[in-house]
């Protein structure tokens, strides 16, 4: 027996099953069996995400073997599996000293462009984090998030991930090449259809004195 915990549990004690599945090869397999998309059960895949995100924050050599599994769930067509595959990647990239995040970089951020509203706004969201931990990206990804009008969503919906966009955006600002670029995006944000949207570009121009 590997005792392999109840992951449908509403109560878990996530540190203590992180350090399990730390040296512990089935348990780590029923985490990651849990964020796949054949996995149906709410808590499950919740409680599994949970504790994935512990160890790619904590011991993210534990999960590193395993990134390809994570670039597969991208472009799985699983809301939930794709919104768990991007904040593990997002979170890995602060170990990824083999540039393995630059191999998936355009699979990555063709997701902004996905069918779902939901997937494109996590992608936006953690750009900043991403741009962070890899400063010779950040053109790159900011070239990326200035184009969010170019995708397939309506303007609605463009206009909630821009607001994600400004934000990531503004975790790296003082370090980005493209700033009168991004200035120039975010001014454009005070007038759009997202009440949010203009509140986050008002107080990034604020802060950034734009």
């Amino acid at each position: 027996m590997h005792n392999i915990p109840d992951l449908s549990q509403k109560e878990l004690d996530i540190e203590a099953i992180a350090k399990q599945a730390s040296g512990n090869e089935p348990v780590l397999a029923a985490l990651l069996e849990g964020i796949s998309p054949a996995s149906k059960k709410r808590t499950i895949r919740e409680n599994s995400f949970k504790v994935l995100m512990f160890l790619a924050e904590n011991q993210p050599e534990i999960l590193g073997p395993h990134w390809d599994y994570f670039t597969e769930l991208l472009q799985s067509d699983n809301g939930f599996s794709q919104y768990a595959a991007i904040h593990l990647i997002a979170t890995l990239v602060q170990a990824d000293e083999a540039g393995r995040f630059e191999v998936i970089f355009d699979t990555f951020y063709n997701l902004l462009d996905d069918k779902s509203v939901m997937v494109a706004g996590h992608v936006a969201g953690v750009s900043g984090q991403i741009a962070t931990a890899k400063p010779h990206l950040q053109t790159r990804i900011t070239e990326r998030l200035l184009t969010i009008d170019n995708t397939q969503h309506e303007q609605e919906r463009k206009d909630l991930i821009k607001a994600r966009a400004i934000e990531s955006m503004d975790a790296y600002f003082e370090t980005a090449e493209s700033r009168d670029d991004i200035i120039t995006f975010v001014r454009s944000q005070l007038d759009c259809t997202s009440p949010k949207t203009r509140k986050v570009a008002k107080t990034f121009l604020n802060k950034w004195k734009g």
